[in-house]
């Protein structure tokens, strides 16, 4: 046989060239892929289920091929337009004659003899007309398609291009569109409809041609009964059921996630991590909170929620529904917004982390100005020194502006880096000391992931035997078929080390909860979540984010365009959102404490510092490099008469007599406003009178600060009137001389405020006590 078949090749070499010519062209006659048509961008849960969809480029409402084509729209379109479709190798020859035979007799096409696959093959050629020649163009490439792919292919290549009626192609698209429901959960009516309306899509025009298509879609039931594909109850049921009376809207459950995912994945298909109940309860909270907030003319607000453990992004609202004239397609969670106080955390942590900070130690909070810069606390008081821990908790500006000159603003600003926030991107001297209360941009996604990062951390302190991981601050996850890469084991910590982080999450846990809440501690079912927040200069930005063992969620709320509105504060509006999201979460345990990472040291037990002689004193876990810094500056060792009420000197007081008792003594400016907060401060007994050979009286200006400009109030008749000075004495009593240029001006008594008015320029203030206690201070005074 092979001897004969080389023989007739020998004698005809152009045949057989003819032969692997046709056989080339039969080969690589299909396109590929066959359908090069634009999709729409559709974003889903892992499980599969719709959370939104984007119309693709051309207009058309066209899913990306669907991945499994549902059992009974199969049996339905197989019966109506193919019941030889599974014996057939792309036509069906019984099927074109009898069609040519009715179209003969009627003198025009009333019946086409095409097969799905055929079908497939004229969708694919945007509908060529439909003549006998086409007819056989379609049929050699329905062959070739029958011999290039499966059945089942076809099927789905069918279902994915079909036409549904107007701008609606493909049965995933036709499912929501007409019944709202996803294509594997249609009924049988439903999927018959669907079914016959690629044959006559025009019927399908809500309010009209109803009898039509009802008839053709009873025809297709009553066929699968005879065919025993249903049985005679469902039959019935389904005969019964209505037709789709007016389109559905696609789900739009993530609209600002869809928008970001479409930039980088537009027209495909595309699995997510959001928990479908999650982002629709979060929805129903922000649209609650948005119905109240718009009273106050804001609009706009964003929630996302993180896994620690895999850094899924369970939930991505990216603003509220409100409409276009308030920005409401602005996705916020990508928007660079200033930060308020979110970044007070990390410079809580980095200087415990540097052993220059303990978690009670005292700071400064006092009138403050450093190079023209004078920050001030939200609700503009002064407590004169702070626990750092309360300072952190109370989001104290100036204590945290004070801190970041002590730590040093390049240093902050390049550690900072490590944490990628893409808008922090100007260099220390552009920031100034304003970087930590809101003087820097940042967005909701990096705030969040950074968060995520310090609980991740705490978490694989513990998990890996207090072992870190070298990724830890990496990227949130949004597709469900990526897993989260936190990089390798290390001895060595990535940013902040478990002990400080812990620390931080302990002070955050113990911030002031909104109205409603305040009482969480006392009730073991209270979540326990370390959180911040945070307010913008002039009300812009108002923030809220916090962490527990399991989640992260952060919530930003205002106005896209910037504007300033009352009363809006990350405590007033963005706390009562984060709680409310918190509540729609399980609950979970707290961080366990990293005791591998931390140190128990004596402190003293009233300036938090290390304890020093005279100190009383408290044992307290602190990190490892804590125990390096200072002892308490603030006890000294003071000496009192018999009674206890004066203090004495070996000039008035013979030594023997004397009592010896520690004293927590602040500077003088630090105790005028620390002993108006801290009922139990006692100042410095005074001297016995008897005893004059030395003097400890201090004192300080309040008002004006250091090197200022100060400007003369005018009242409302418009007269220039006086600018008052201030200063604190640690004895009130003493009488105070006041002096400007050389100039007296008065003197006070108790309380220590002087009215002055003096012409514009720079002036020397100057104030003397009665033991010789002298002060200046150099101002400008404009008018």
């Amino acid at each position: 046989m092979l001897q004969k078949l080389k023989t007739y090749i020998k004698r005809h070499p152009k045949r057989f060239i003819l032969l692997g010519v046709v056989l080339v062209w039969y080969y690589f006659l299909l396109p590929k892929p066959l359908f090069g048509d634009p999709t729409a961008t559709v974003i889903e849960t892992r499980n599969g289920e719709l959370l939104g969809a984007k119309i693709a480029n051309d207009g058309q409402w066209r899913f990306p091929e669907t991945d499994s084509v549902p059992i009974k729209f199969e049996k339905c379109i197989i019966a109506f337009e193919d019941q030889q479709f599974y014996l057939h190798l792309g036509f069906n020859p019984v099927a074109m004659v009898e069609a040519i035979g009715e179209n003969i007799r009627a003198g025009r096409v009333v019946r086409g003899g095409s097969t799905l696959t055929q079908q497939v093959i004229r969708l694919a050629r945007k509908g060529k007309r439909r003549t006998y020649f086409e007819k056989l163009k379609e049929l050699i490439l329905a062959t070739r398609l029958e011999l290039g792919t499966s059945k089942e292919n076809i099927l789905k290549l069918y279902a994915s291009h079909a036409p549904f009626g107007g701008n609606v192609v493909g049965i995933d698209m036709a499912s929501w569109r007409y019944f709202g429901l996803p294509a594997h959960q249609l009924s049988w009516a439903e999927s018959a409809t669907l079914a016959v309306l690629p044959n006559a899509p025009s019927l399908i025009y809500p309010g009209k041609n109803q009898i039509r298509l009802q008839q053709k879609r009873n025809r297709l039931l009553h066929t699968l009964l005879q065919e025993g594909t249903i049985d005679s109850l469902t039959y019935e049921l389904s005969i019964s059921e209505e037709l789709p009376k007016k389109p559905y809207f696609l789900p739009q459950t993530a609209k600002h996630l869809l928008e970001r995912l479409a930039k980088k994945y537009n027209g495909e298909r595309i699995q997510t991590t959001i928990d479908p109940i999650l982002q629709k309860q979060v929805n129903q909270v922000i649209q609650k909170h948005y119905e109240v907030l718009k009273q106050n003319e804001v609009h706009n607000m964003a929630v996302l929620v993180l896994d620690v453990d895999t850094r899924e992004v369970l939930s991505y609202v990216g603003n509220t529904s409100t409409d276009k004239a308030h920005q409401k397609d602005v996705d916020i969670i990508q928007a660079g917004r200033s930060t308020g106080s979110t970044l007070k955390p990390l410079l809580y942590a980095a200087m415990m982390d540097k052993g220059e900070l303990l978690p009670e130690q005292l700071v400064s909070d006092i009138p403050t100005v450093i190079s023209g810069y004078s920050p001030k606390n939200f609700d503009e008081s002064y407590s004169g020194a702070a626990p750092a821990n309360r300072a952190l908790a109370r989001s104290l500006n100036i204590p945290a502006v004070r801190l970041l000159q002590q730590y040093g603003l390049q240093r902050f600003r390049d550690e900072m880096n490590a944490f990628k926030i893409k808008d922090l991107k100007y260099s220390a001297d552009h920031y100034g000391l304003s970087l930590i209360v809101g003087g820097a941009e940042g967005n909701l996604w990096d705030l969040c992931k950074t968060y995520a990062g310090f609980a991740g951390t705490l978490n694989h302190y513990q998990d890996t035997s207090s072992e870190y991981f070298t990724k830890e601050f990496t990227e949130p996850i949004i597709l469900a078929e990526k897993k989260v890469d936190f990089g390798k084991k290390t001895q060595q910590k990535s940013v902040f080390g478990a002990g400080s982080i812990w620390l931080t999450f302990e002070a955050m846990k113990k911030v002031n909860r909104p109205e409603g809440d305040e009482a969480w501690e006392f009730y073991d079912s209270s979540k326990k979540i370390a959180w911040k927040t945070g307010t913008s200069f002039g009300n812009r930005d108002a923030w809220a984010i916090g962490s527990s063992k399991k989640y992260v969620v952060g919530v930003w709320i205002g106005n896209a365009d910037g504007e300033g509105r009352p009363e809006l504060t990350g405590l007033n509006a963005a706390a009562p959102v984060l709680f409310d999201v918190y509540n729609l979460l399980p609950n979970s345990k707290w961080f366990l404490t990293p005791y591998d990472d931390l140190v128990q040291v004596k402190v003293c037990s009233k300036s938090g510092f290390l304890a020093g002689n005279n100190c009383p004193t408290k044992e307290m876990y602190v990190p490892i490099s804590g125990d390096r810094t200072n002892p308490c500056p603030y006890h000294q060792l003071i000496h009192l008469d018999a009674t206890r009420q004066y203090r004495v000197n070996s000039s008035c007081e013979p030594v023997a007599n004397m009592t010896h008792t520690p004293w927590f003594v602040l500077p003088p400016l630090q105790e005028y406003f620390y002993k108006t907060n801290n009922a139990d401060y006692k100042s410095l007994p005074l001297y016995r009178s008897d005893c004059t050979k030395e003097s400890q009286d201090r004192m300080d200006f309040i008002f004006p600060k250091p090197n200022s400009s100060v400007y003369l109030p005018k009242g409302f008749d418009g007269k220039t009137n006086e600018v008052v000075f201030k200063i604190a004495h640690t004895n009130p009593e003493t009488q105070v001389f006041w002096y400007i240029d050389d100039h007296f001006i008065g003197a006070t008594k108790q309380f220590h405020e002087m009215p002055v008015f003096a012409n514009p320029g720079m002036h020397i203030i100057t104030v003397l006590d009665e033991k010789g206690n002298e002060l200046k201070r150099s101002i400008e005074i404009k008018e």
